[in-house]
């Protein structure tokens, strides 16, 4: 009887532990977008500033960071496959953090390049070891589940970089918004260092490997994984697609229609907030349904979202009425957020246990190349491009950003190609499905 009682309490006690670490990955995950969303609210007082073109603001901002983003990804999380990776998060909370306040403390182009390349140093280390410690945490059949509620750290951070640092911003200047951002990560570092448990790798899955793979070795598994390379493909072209749209927005709309930055803000703010929140727990309510154990299902509804939505992220560019923008904007934006955690489960369960924080790493670098190399340095440079003698304006921004809208129907191909072979894959690597 006493043992019977003793089993319950360690299973009641393992359920509230995987939810709370749940509860602080997400935490982490917010803070990980707040910091990086902020810039792209506050992009036009910078450029204004600096006095920079739309190309020279994109790479200070977006590419500096993802520069060293999708260079350190690799290293660190082959160091997070190896060693503790509690240990490893919360030194990368803390160095971003830091970063980011360095933004804000910045007084020059060079200082603050300097700083955003701080940043993608330290976030580098963030979501590859979230998502393998929540890999530990949860069986497979929930990890879509779980890594949806984890996804729900996007919404509520870009609400925080776009309406609640566009506030700051607009009465206390730009330099504000990092600063209250930055330093509530350095908090978030410590929490997670002393009440987050590292947790046995494996310990979930059918198949368990005892030994850490070379990286030579993870990438030829994941070339044979070929639904793993389209859910990689499709996660990194909807990021090109609904991230690299949303870097723009807030510049968009202060230049479009004569708005300032708190203003723009608002407009955008609630809708990642409310919008991205309810895209995110409806696909959690719908991924915890019995019928979504079929890992098919999960991509085919990926790209029925991402086809459909398509459509009115093109009306928002195309349209000259806020209004109309606005309503498409409330429809388009919760895109971005329902593809997240659903493609990080699949990524997890088509990885065996010590493969997992490599393979969000070269899923993020992908991402992260797509949306902030590719997606700003090129809108940039085409609003350029397209600009008159008076260098670029509302026009050619527009032009540029309905060039890269449709891009949301090569995302959509990816997610129904991997369809054909996810069921065989998963299988070869957590042994079930």
């Amino acid at each position: 009887m006493a043992s019977v009682i003793a089993a319950g309490a360690e299973r009641d006690t393992t359920f509230k532990l995987r939810w709370y670490v749940l509860f602080i990955t997400m935490l982490v995950y917010t803070i990980n977008i707040a910091d990086r969303y902020v810039m792209s609210t506050v992009l036009e007082p910078i450029r204004l500033e600096l006095k920079l073109t739309d190309g020279g603001i994109a790479f200070l901002t977006g590419v500096s960071l993802a520069l060293f983003y999708v260079t350190m990804g690799i290293p660190l999380s082959w160091v997070a496959d190896r060693y503790n990776r509690k240990n490893l998060l919360a030194a990368s909370i803390a160095a971003w953090s830091v970063m980011t306040t360095m933004c804000g403390l910045s007084r020059g182009y060079s200082q603050l390049l300097l700083a955003r390349m701080g940043v993608g140093i330290g976030e580098a280390g963030g979501t590859p070891a979230c998502n393998a410690i929540i890999g530990d945490y949860f069986p497979a059949d929930r990890r879509p589940m779980a890594m949806t509620i984890f996804a729900l750290g996007a919404p509520i951070g870009a609400w925080l970089g776009a309406d609640m640092a566009g506030a700051v911003a607009h009465a206390y200047g730009w330099r504000a918004a990092f600063l209250v951002l930055g330093v509530p990560g350095v908090v978030l570092a410590l929490i997670v260092y002393f009440t987050v448990k590292e947790p046995k790798r494996g310990q979930l899955d059918a198949k368990s490997d005892a030994a850490a793979p070379t990286l030579k070795e993870s990438l030829k598994f994941i070339w044979s994984q070929k639904a793993a390379f389209h859910v990689i493909m499709g996660s990194g072209v909807s990021a090109l697609w609904g991230w690299g749209l949303m870097w723009f927005t807030p510049t968009f709309i202060q230049r479009t229609y004569h708005l300032d930055v708190g203003s723009a803000g608002a407009i955008v703010g609630p809708i990642h907030l409310v919008m991205g929140i309810s895209a995110s727990l409806l696909t959690a309510w719908l991924l915890a349904r019995p019928a979504f154990v079929d890992p098919r299902r999960i991509v085919y509804l990926l790209g029925a979202v991402t086809a459909v939505t398509t459509v009115p992220s093109i009306i928002a560019y195309y349209t000259h009425s806020l209004p109309l923008a606005t309503a498409m904007w409330w429809i388009f934006i919760p895109a971005i957020y329902f593809y997240i955690g659903p493609a990080f489960a699949l990524g997890q369960n088509l990885a065996p246990p010590r493969m997992r924080a490599m393979f969000t790493a070269i899923a993020l670098l992908v991402a992260n190349v797509f949306n902030l190399i590719v997606a700003p340095q090129v809108v940039g440079w085409m609003s350029d491009y397209f600009a008159g003698p008076g260098g670029a304006d509302a026009a050619s921004l527009r032009t540029a950003l309905l060039i890269l809208a449709p891009t949301g129907f090569w995302a959509a191909f990816h997610y129904f190609a991997a369809a054909r072979t996810i069921v065989a894959d998963q299988e070869r690597a957590v042994g079930h499905v």
